[in-house]
């Protein structure tokens, strides 16, 4: 773990790119800025600032900005291209890291493949899919969007839903998501759900007839340029993909896929998701304008500023693992890191007010345009403590677990699920990673090295 402590202390200087170094096939675009091409390779195509209307020298500010405040890599696009890396990119851009909840965001990606493909309907009760048998009557009529918009019905417990996967003990997570008690009627009402993700990631695996992650290789990951070895997303002890969260990726890939939704689905000549469904993913749900279908749609949402335009979404996980949209700037932001927003209200204020280290680092990137899309708000004006820890906490969730409780799954608990074999805990766990990273001289071990 050296190296990676290492990498948490080496703050170095920014890295800005060169305006010499961009593929053949950039061209200019009406305004007379450099345009890229989205890449498969381990490079993606670069532009200095200057080509796409930014200062450099402010730039590097605000990525110096960032590279103080743990963010561990920073990568900002415009017009597809690179055109600003941070501090410790170069120590941090291969290594396989957790990105948490925007975990979810790629399922959703994953959903409207199959959705794409016939596979998956999505106004479909999730009945269609599950095996006879399994759940009973009001769960089985969950539909397949009630998912994707977190309005199953399920309770919230981030912390005691999500224990058992950092320390691998679920015996079957979307069996286990099948016998929460719902506290509302599938399609009332938003309740942000870590099972309610599980159960979708086991639905799709039903509707596309393959395991979740032999899918995501084949349908996304291959395209994009992203092998089987760069990264490792966990599995529950029956072999099921967690959906919530656990996907541990390089921030080099987890930019291609920040990229591939900017697109609108397409990369290069291939349209790998339909521009369809992504404009349903970013368009608000009903039952919450900040949710679309698994992702953060709109300013003052989640981590993203209130200043920011009006067409902003996101990928978003915990610790502000974030990639950040905006298509009318034709900009994508990638960062990843461990928290790093300051409060004056204590640890309930850092994980409350995420928006402080976004707020003030999209001020000076704005202040780096030529010509500012958007007025200075000012300094960021931090709100008063509402959190409620209680509401990331549902004991009966962590009970069920162990087959104790109103939420067990009858004949489901950390010895055995429905009469099939368990993998041992620990088992899935590839050598060298842990909860937030994969690290080690293991050739086994995700990475790119």
């Amino acid at each position: 773990m050296g190296r990676f402590y290492g990498f948490l202390a080496g703050i170095a200087a920014v890295s800005l790119v060169a305006g010499s170094v961009f593929a053949g096939s950039a061209q200019a675009n009406s305004a007379g800025q450099v345009e890229c091409e989205v890449s498969s390779g381990r490079q993606p195509e670069r532009a200095a600032p200057e080509q796409v209307g930014l200062d450099s020298q402010r730039l590097a500010e605000a990525l110096a900005f960032a590279g103080g405040r743990n963010r561990l890599n920073v990568q900002i696009f415009r017009h597809n291209c690179l055109i600003g890396e941070g501090p410790t990119n170069d120590q941090t851009g291969n290594v396989a890291w957790n990105i948490w909840s925007a975990t979810k965001s790629v399922v959703s990606i994953l959903a409207g493949m199959a959705w794409d493909r016939g596979e998956l309907d999505i106004d479909a009760p999730i009945d269609r899919y599950l095996p006879p048998g399994l759940g009973d009557e009001v769960h089985r009529s969950i539909t397949v969007e009630n998912l994707l918009t977190e309005t199953s019905g399920m309770p919230v417990g981030v912390l005691t839903e999500g224990i058992t996967g950092v320390i691998p003990l679920d015996p079957n997570s979307a069996v286990q998501a099948l016998g929460v008690p719902l506290v509302n009627p599938p399609g009332e009402a938003f309740s942000y759900s870590q099972r309610n993700v599980d159960l979708l990631a086991y639905v799709i695996e039903l509707a596309v007839g393959e395991p979740l992650q032999e899918f995501a290789q084949r349908q996304l990951f291959d395209p994009l340029g992203i092998a089987r070895g760069d990264y490792y997303w966990a599995r529950d002890r029956a072999g099921h993909t967690y959906g919530y969260a656990h996907l541990m990726i390089p921030p080099n890939d987890f930019a291609k896929l920040g990229l591939l939704v900017s697109n609108e689905g397409r990369w290069g000549t291939a349209q790998l998701v339909s521009q369809e469904y992504l404009r349903q993913a970013h368009r608000p749900s009903a039952r919450n304008s900040c949710y679309g279908y698994l992702f953060w749609v709109g300013p003052a949402c989640t981590e993203t500023p209130a200043f920011l335009p009006a067409d902003v979404y996101s990928m978003a996980g915990l610790g502000m693992q974030d990639v950040f949209i905006i298509p009318s700037l034709d900009m994508t932001v990638v960062w990843t890191g461990v928290f790093g927003n300051r409060s004056s209200q204590g640890p309930s204020g850092v994980v409350q007010n995420t928006a402080e280290l976004p707020h003030e680092f999209f001020r000076k990137v704005f202040a780096a345009f030529y010509e500012n899309p958007l007025p200075d708000p000012g300094p960021f004006v931090e709100p008063p403590v509402r959190l409620d820890p209680s509401r990331f906490v549902d004991s009966n969730i962590l009970l069920a677990v162990f087959g104790i409780g109103p939420s067990a799954y009858p004949g489901c608990n950390v010895f055995a699920c429905l009469n099939q074999p368990l993998a041992a805990p620990f088992a899935d766990t590839a050598p060298g990673c842990v909860v937030l990273v994969c690290l080690g001289p293991d050739p086994r071990t995700p990475g790119i090295r």
